[in-house]
């Protein structure tokens, strides 16, 4: 990966190397960079000077509401040149790129397993070490990621706030509802590249791809 200035590849090499020279003095939290430890800061001052006009959403640092604003605006510049594929962000934009080179940079120390982002590596590696540092305040389950004890959250609270427009079923949380609309507009992004058999969700497709690999990872 290439940069127009060294500042820039100095910060992305600390994505390889895990330092993090920049500690926050209240809970001693590091960072790679001494931006995200400003933004950090805010967390613990509370201030959030960037406010949206549209919903009033107030935001820490100026990116974050420019990024907001795009829910509102429905822009997306960044485009996939291989695709055409558009995100509202760069970081999603890199993450899709992969899809296409295949670049898998971190892998796990244990299995060996790769993954093209770090935080999916995180997550994957609290399955050998069990941590589930999320916990359900009502039941104490406890989870690995807090998306999913957003959506465990749903079975006590009952809410269901994503409908479908065309039968009105409804979901505890967006991906559930994205997955339900393909039943009604028959698609079916998640293609094998060894068959070309096609599925509506990625799940699906990871256990297909496992009719050509052998894998049997349930001993």
């Amino acid at each position: 990966k290439s940069f127009s200035q060294k500042q820039n590849l100095t910060q992305h090499m600390r994505i390889h190397t895990g330092e993090k020279p920049f500690s926050c003095v209240t809970c001693g939290k590091s960072f790679g960079y001494k931006l995200a430890l400003t933004q950090h800061i805010m967390i613990h001052t509370g201030e959030k000077p960037f406010s949206c006009v549209t919903c009033g959403k107030s935001f820490g640092y100026k990116l974050a509401l420019t990024q907001h604003m795009r829910i509102h605006t429905g822009q997306k510049p960044f485009s996939c040149v291989t695709c055409g594929k558009s995100f509202s962000r760069k970081p999603y934009l890199t993450e899709h790129m992969m899809i296409h080179t295949g670049e898998k940079p971190f892998s796990c120390v244990t299995c060996g397993k790769s993954f093209s982002q770090k935080p999916h590596l995180t997550q994957h590696m609290m399955i050998h070490t069990g941590e589930k540092p999320f916990s359900c305040v009502t039941c104490g389950k406890s989870f690995i990621r807090k998306q999913y004890l957003t959506q465990h959250m749903m079975i006590h609270t009952g809410e269901n706030p994503f409908s479908c427009v065309n039968c009105g079923k409804s979901f505890g949380y967006k991906p559930a509802l994205t997955q339900h609309m393909m039943i009604h507009t028959g698609e079916k992004p998640f293609s094998c590249v060894t068959c070309g058999k096609s599925f509506g969700y990625k799940p699906a497709l990871t256990q297909h791809m496992m009719i050509h690999t052998g894998e049997k990872p349930f001993s």
